[in-house]
């Protein structure tokens, strides 16, 4: 009997076994209506089978095959399998959870959707934006010739060097082709610029964004016009790569190294290791581009699996790589966590009419508001964090599980209404430089104020025009934007990082603060970077005024291997969340007895997570390791195998493969 095999939005690992229907053609990759339970659902028919285990009595029907949207290719039903596997989330659950809410659901499309879609323009038409310099002629030969095969290339260049101009070359290359080309990026708040850059580039091309800010009509329309072949250039966040191309013919992931690219709920997927996997089906390269790579992808280039593409200079001419230099505050009178010599270097940019940027990665006003009579200090009732001031909407606010709270008049705790802010955020410092500049035009750039992206996308426009002196921001300013009259960059509160018990915390700072200096000086006028720490000696700071990535990569990569971290190892974390921490302890506890690690994988003690509790639930988490890959996967799937199994208990649970948190 030949049946047809279905995937639906169901937490089983199974596919579901329906009778073809009678006058119905149904073919791979059709969305199909299916009766399940007492009602009708929406799932993608996979593939047919000869025959099942399923009692043909109780076999049903495929009602009807849903029109509206394009069959989904092979090469993406195979994609979201792999996702699937690897990820440890059931096939149908991540197939039908890829789709955008709309095509999930049974009703027909409405008509602004269809007309959206209908009236994508088709053009090809490339306006470079000037001659490329050696360099980016030398990617672009290269990669091109790569493009109708998957190879992966890591395209390091340094901040300004030109890495989108290579995009778009190569994009132009693709759109001759009649393919189409991904570019995703880490933030929406990212997408304004780059779009811009892309339109006026191809301003016939059918361009669609995609990304989670996106209204159902917006996102539906973008994802159809990709899956029907009518949007030449996709580009999106990391949810993107889950869109359906059928002529896909080239992978951008811009600033590969961020970690925006790793989704933390649901389908716990890595878009930059997704997109890699999808050219792999797609038979096209993947470039990841950047100017600092993760210490993966630089370990897959070393290992010859990635190939490795330089852009050692920038593209604007005259434009040079600012000068950086560590400021010891030992050694300096401070000012409201300024060195007095960064204070005098921000007013002679004034004086010459330059901008200046003051960069310190904590929004708020102060991450503290503290009592100095009894020690008392304004905490979250629901997370292990402390509350952080706004004085902007004089509010205590949790930067974890968004609880808010009036500011007290006094000290709960003894009645003491003197309670101070302790530390700075993007607010402090604003006010502080407007104290000392009043006649300075600040703008401050946070999360808190780039909560509406037209306003975020006006907001940078202005800069970008020189409609402000200093900047005050985190790092949403430290991905991607060009400032051509910014050539001073001050970092504050720096030293944080290199004492976090987590391993990838220098990495991620030598990352942050070399994109940073980066929004200095991309033009003729030179650039200067100010450090601002305790600890002037420590090899990042050395490293970092060398603009040796290099050098300190194959250190990090030293002590990784050493240690026994990633990249030489693989990671698995499994998380338990429960209203009481021992029984999220014991939780996982169970588990690793249930079910023993094969030899070349070590599962080590369950431990409470440094943030323990969150949004009122304790949490722990079992980490294991291995060398082979295959022996973590098999671990993995027993793992949730034998935990889905056990019957219900008040504890949530998940696993997190290659996890990059552990907070």
């Amino acid at each position: 009997m030949r049946v047809w095999r279905v995937a639906l939005d169901v937490p089983l690992e199974t596919l579901f076994d329906y009778l073809p229907p009678q006058a119905l053609v149904v073919e791979p990759g059709d969305r199909v209506a299916v009766p399940f339970g007492t009602r009708q659902r929406v799932g993608i028919a996979v593939e047919t089978a000869s025959q099942t285990d399923v009692d043909e009595s109780k076999l049903k029907e495929i009602t009807g095959v849903l029109v509206g949207a394009p069959r989904l290719p092979h090469h993406w039903l195979d994609f979201i399998r792999f996702l699937a596997g690897y990820y440890q989330r059931p096939f149908g659950e991540t197939a039908v959870a890829a789709l955008p809410p709309r095509l999930r659901s049974l009703r027909p499309l409405p008509k602004k959707i269809r007309a959206a879609v209908a009236s994508s323009p088709s053009g090809t038409r490339f306006v470079p934006t000037h001659l490329p310099t050696p360099a980016q002629a030398g990617a672009v030969q290269k990669i091109g010739s790569a493009l109708g095969s998957f190879r992966a290339f890591l395209l390091h260049g340094v901040t300004g060097s030109g890495k989108t101009e290579v995009y778009l070359q190569l994009i132009a290359r693709v759109l001759e082709r009649g393919a189409q080309a991904l570019v995703l990026v880490p933030e929406i708040s990212l997408t304004p610029q780059l779009e811009g850059r892309i339109r006026g580039a191809f301003p016939e091309a059918c361009i669609v964004v995609m990304h989670s800010g996106l209204e159902e009509v917006a996102r539906t329309a973008a994802w159809l016009a990709a899956a029907t072949g009518d949007a030449g250039i996709v580009l999106g966040t990391r949810l993107a790569v889950l869109g359906a191309m059928p002529r896909l013919g080239l992978v951008v992931v811009d600033e590969e190294h961020d970690t925006s690219f790793k989704q933390q709920e649901g389908l716990r997927y890595s878009a930059r290791d997704a997109a890699v996997a999808l050219a792999k089906r797609a038979r096209c390269p993947v470039i990841l581009g950047t100017a600092t790579p993760s210490l993966e992808s630089w370990q897959n280039a070393l290992a010859r699996r990635y190939e490795q593409v330089e852009l050692p200079e920038r593209a604007v001419p005259g434009a040079r790589l600012p000068h950086i230099h560590a400021v010891d505050l030992r050694a300096e009178p401070v000012q409201h966590g300024l060195a007095n010599s960064s204070i005098e270097a921000i007013r002679n940019r004034l004086a010459l009419g330059e901008q200046s940027l003051l960069f310190i990665n904590r929004r708020g006003y102060a991450p503290v508001l503290a009592c100095e009579a009894c020690g008392w200090a304004a905490g979250c009732s629901r997370c292990t964090a402390r509350l952080v001031l706004h004085t902007a909407d004089r509010c205590l606010r949790c930067h974890h599980c968004g609880a808010e709270h009036a500011v007290p008049r006094f000290c709960p705790t003894c009645g003491n209404a003197d309670l101070r802010p302790v530390g700075r955020g993007t607010q402090r410092i604003e006010e502080t430089i407007a104290g000392l500049f009043p006649s300075a035009r600040i703008v401050r750039i946070d999360r808190d104020v780039a909560r509406r992206r037209a306003a975020l996308a006006q907001t940078l426009e202005d800069v970008r025009r020189g409609d402000a002196d200093i900047l005050v921001g985190t790092q949403l300013l430290a991905k991607g934007h060009d400032f051509p009259q910014l050539t001073l960059v001050c970092v504050l509160d720096a030293d944080n990082a290199l004492f976090s018990t987590d391993y990838r915390a220098t990495e991620r700072l030598f990352s942050t603060l070399v994109q940073v200096a980066g929004r200095a000086g991309r033009r003729e006028e030179p650039g200067e970077v100010r450090v601002q720490t305790r600890y002037p000696a420590h090899p990042l700071f050395s490293a970092l005024e060398r603009h040796d990535f290099a050098g300190f990569a194959a250190s990090l990569l030293a002590e990784r291997e050493a240690s026994g971290f990633p990249p030489f190892v693989f990671e698995l974390a499994l998380r338990a969340e429960a209203t009481k921490l021992d029984a999220a302890l014991e939780f996982l506890r169970e588990a690793k007895r249930l079910v023993a690690p094969p030899g070349p994988v070590e599962a080590y003690d369950p431990v409470p997570l440094i943030i323990t509790r969150r949004a009122g639930l304790e949490r722990a988490q079992l980490i294991a390791q291995s060398r082979s890959r295959r022996a973590l996967q098999q671990y993995a799937r027993d793992l949730r195998e034998t935990l889905q199994a056990l019957p219900g208990r008040q504890v949530r649970w998940h696993l997190d493969v290659d996890p990059i948190e552990f907070a």
